[in-house]
């Protein structure tokens, strides 16, 4: 993951793009081409939505990563398949993360689509993942050609790949980056947490994984400022297999960022958008950034990058449906050549007919209609569950030990995130070597309740 080359003919050096009006210029142009192709050739009623079915699922985690997700976020294993079928019959797909979306389809978005030209409701983010996925499938399916031909022109004929884990200890790091190696992955994200000794993972991987397979470390704001971040982001960087570090402190804290980037020799990755691109991109506060969201914010973002020539991984998260998605996205836009991010790799259950192959680090975009790949029908019945009414938060208690003695206990706390929360609040320890974490399973005892208890109601506490 080198830093950006200089800026290629025709495209504006960013430390001289300072007007957010070439930001809302370039974003305002973008997609407009295929948008007016695509509505022009789907009118008629064959491209009316006559129906919409959602189906709720339950995919099984890989052993590894399930141990990890069973902690903090075990409600990912969550989604709704949503299907779209055309006056034509054409029948298009997609899925919604139900609990970890940039949007939930409702069914006021249903509403809204039935009897509608899809063509023309496709590019409305509103709709939510799963129905805006679908809708591009089914129209892209009606008309014979490959979903990327709706999105944009084609920039790439392969797109690049990233496995992905949340903070996992030394051990998993070295497993699950030999898991992604043999399946052709060259890179891999994961957590960086005060709550595992982020060093001993560091150096864990320095002799077991090939050095061309690069490990991005999300640290969501965990090392709090520059000033106490710069020593630890300089020991990791001496790790080759260490490839990017994202968002290290707080976004909003443009000096220490910019700080981080000029003292650093990994690039630095920030989330598009927080603080205002037109101020990232003035200050030089990033190599790149982190994108999401639905269509026509991917193709603003995008046409933004492409402008300030900056890169950029597609974060879209959810099963291999998503995935498939997101290789379409990636195929258009220009400056998404950090490897994506999709997550479908934590499941021990495609939902697809045929896997994603990646080969070198690197899947090639596909050429049939519509997304190019078909739904498993079989296993979505397999998995099939009712529609949750809440997001499901089972009773958790997390351990975490140093080697002088101490423990710490912390217990979900009915929100997402409840330890990291924690960590950026400044309510626990900073990052120390020699640290671990567990989920410690309710044993039934009186001294597991009276932990789970008072951490639920105090937050974190130690016991010496």
């Amino acid at each position: 993951m080198p830093r950006p080359a200089p800026p290629r003919p025709g495209l504006v050096d960013r430390r001289r793009f300072l007007e957010a009006s070439g930001l809302a210029l370039a974003a305002s142009l973008a997609g407009s081409g295929p948008r007016a192709w695509a509505a022009s050739r789907a009118r008629g009623a064959d491209f009316r939505v006559e129906k919409v079915d959602r189906t709720a699922v339950r995919l099984p985690f890989r052993e590894t990563p399930g141990r990890a997700m069973a902690r903090e976020i075990p409600h990912w294993d969550l989604f709704e398949v949503v299907e779209v079928t055309l006056g034509s019959g054409h029948v298009g797909f997609g899925e919604t993360m139900l609990y970890y979306t940039w949007g939930v389809t409702g069914d006021d978005d249903v509403a809204r689509a039935l009897g509608k030209n899809a063509a023309s409701l496709m590019w409305d983010d509103s709709l939510g993942s799963g129905l805006q996925q679908a809708l591009f499938d089914a129209v892209s399916r009606g008309l014979d050609v490959p979903l990327h031909r709706l999105l944009g022109e084609q920039a790439h004929d392969t797109t690049p790949l990233s496995w992905w884990n949340i903070d996992i200890p030394p051990a998993d790091w070295v497993s699950e980056c030999q898991e992604a190696h043999a399946r052709g992955y060259r890179a891999m994200k994961t957590k960086g947490r005060p709550w595992f000794d982020i060093w001993a993972c560091a150096d864990a991987v320095r002799d077991a994984i090939p050095e061309d397979f690069k490990i991005g470390v999300d640290f969501n704001d965990t090392l709090l400022t520059a000033e106490r971040g710069l020593p630890i982001l300089k020991e990791l960087e001496q790790t080759p297999q260490i490839g990017i570090f994202e968002t290290p402190i707080p976004q909003r804290d443009v000096e220490g960022n910019v700080r981080i980037r000029n003292e650093v020799e990994t690039p630095i990755a920030l989330h598009y958008g927080t603080p205002r691109p037109a101020v990232v991109i003035k200050r030089d506060a990033c190599d790149g950034f982190v994108v999401g969201g639905g269509a026509s914010r991917l193709m603003d973002t995008g046409a933004v990058a492409a402008t300030a020539d900056l890169p950029f991984w597609l974060q879209l998260v959810g099963s291999d449906i998503t995935a498939a998605w997101s290789l379409h996205c990636g195929a258009v836009l220009s400056h998404a050549t950090w490897p994506a991010v999709n997550c479908h790799q934590l499941y021990d259950a495609p939902l697809l007919k045929a896997p994603i192959v990646v080969t070198e680090g690197y899947a090639p975009i596909p050429t049939g209609p519509g997304l190019g790949f078909e739904l498993d029908r079989d296993a979505l019945e397999k998995y099939r569950v009712e529609t949750p009414t809440e997001r499901p938060d089972p009773p958790r208690l997390i351990e975490t030990s140093w080697p002088d003695g101490r423990r710490m206990y912390t217990a979900n706390t009915g929100r997402v995130n409840f330890m990291l929360t924690a960590a950026n609040d400044g309510r626990t320890p900073y990052f120390e070597r020699g640290v671990d974490s567990r989920l410690l399973p309710d044993d039934g005892s009186d001294a597991w309740r009276a932990r789970y208890d008072r951490a639920r109601r105090d937050g974190p506490f130690i016991e010496r």
